[in-house]
């Protein structure tokens, strides 16, 4: 840590002459005395690190110095990929790298294209994650981020969801891990299934062993080995782009994980707020099975959903503007939040009486 913290401080020094004890403790996050001292240690290794005073002060390097810190180790470059997400980065555990290389990068460039970079930074932020949402990294995530980028075959334990409220079942399978995604604020990992010979499975569409490349939600990953017997390393295939994979798989995925089937009628408000509630595939195909309005103005159509859960999530939103005509089970368990809303909105006592003096 202290070696890290060393190199930092002087990459620091040589891109931003003048810095403080002060400064430097806060991008170190160490105290005043401990810069003191790690000025000392660099002293010490041959790097002429001098503190001077005055308005001009701070920390300088001897004119015409500078260091040979600046040859990005492989991590390193590796993450100026992920520069622009630095919640990324951190879920990876890859910050500290990232910091190392920007501090590198910044010491090679010349005073006037460095306030060039400088500049887009304060313009320009991505942030990844979704509104309303506290994001947490899975806990396995830098583990498979290893995987990923050493090519690693693992064996991994997967929870993967049941159908319509049933509890979800583990499975196990042996893949080669060809990338990560960050959708929304949640982690996917790209894989490709190997049987447990080791040879490639196919490529059907099924999530068993014969199926080719699979996407799996890494917070549902419960453990994580290596690939049993001496297959260890994979030979990455030369033609894959991850990013155009996903993008043609993730509308199917989307589809794939629509396993139930809600049969709803909607007022014309609801229908119009559908699209806000419920995923976009679903709403795709739902509006494709919608009747003409009736008598009333309502409108019945088919909502795939993911699961029952989720379709009560989603539909509850809607309030009175949605009635759920199937499966009986789904429309019983709004029956009864209905009366439970109901009972706890009961008029008052008083106000029931003037109700009813009213009427008289």
């Amino acid at each position: 840590m202290r070696a890290a913290r060393l190199i930092r401080m002087a990459l620091l020094v040589q891109s931003n002459p003048g810095l403080t004890a002060a400064a430097l403790a806060r991008e170190l996050d160490v105290s005043e005395r401990t810069v003191i001292r790690d000025a000392q240690a660099l002293q010490e290794a041959g790097i002429p690190v001098r503190s001077e005073r005055g308005r001009t002060g701070g920390y300088h390097l001897a004119p015409g110095y500078r260091t040979r810190l600046t040859t990005l180790h492989p991590t390193e470059a590796e993450t100026l990929f992920l520069s622009g997400l630095p919640s990324a980065l951190r879920d990876l555990g890859l910050s500290d790298a990232a910091d190392t290389a920007r501090l590198k990068l910044t010491a090679t460039l010349l005073p006037s294209v460095r306030a060039a970079a400088e500049a887009s930074v304060r313009r320009f932020h991505l942030d990844a994650p979704a509104w309303f949402r506290d994001p947490s990294a899975p806990e396995l995530l830098p583990e498979l981020a290893r995987a990923v980028w050493s090519d690693r075959i693992v064996e991994l334990s997967y929870a993967r969801p049941g159908r319509d409220g049933s509890p979800a079942s583990a499975v196990s399978r042996v893949v080669e891990p060809y990338g990560l995604v960050l959708k929304a604020g949640t982690w996917y990992v790209v894989a490709r299934l190997r049987d447990r010979a080791g040879d490639m499975a196919g490529n059907g569409n099924g999530d068993g062993p014969g199926g080719g490349w699979r996407t799996y939600r890494v917070d549902r990953v419960t453990a994580l080995a290596p690939a049993p017997g001496d297959r260890e390393v994979f030979v990455r295939d030369a033609d894959f782009d991850l990013a155009a994979h996903w993008q043609d798989r993730s509308h199917e995925f989307a589809r794939a994980l629509l396993r139930t089937t809600v049969t709803v009628r909607l007022t014309s408000w609801g229908l119009g707020r559908l699209p806000a509630v419920v995923d976009g595939a679903a709403v795709e195909d739902a509006l494709a099975s919608a009747s003409a309005p009736d008598a009333d103005g309502l409108v019945t159509l088919a909502l795939p959903a993911e699961s029952e859960d989720v379709a009560y999530d989603q539909l509850a939103r809607l309030g009175a503007d949605v009635e759920v005509l199937a499966p009986a089970s789904l429309r019983s368990r709004f029956r009864e939040r209905a009366g439970a809303l109901a009972a706890l909105y009961r008029p008052e006592p008083k106000e029931a009486a003037s109700g009813a003096r009213g009427q008289r």
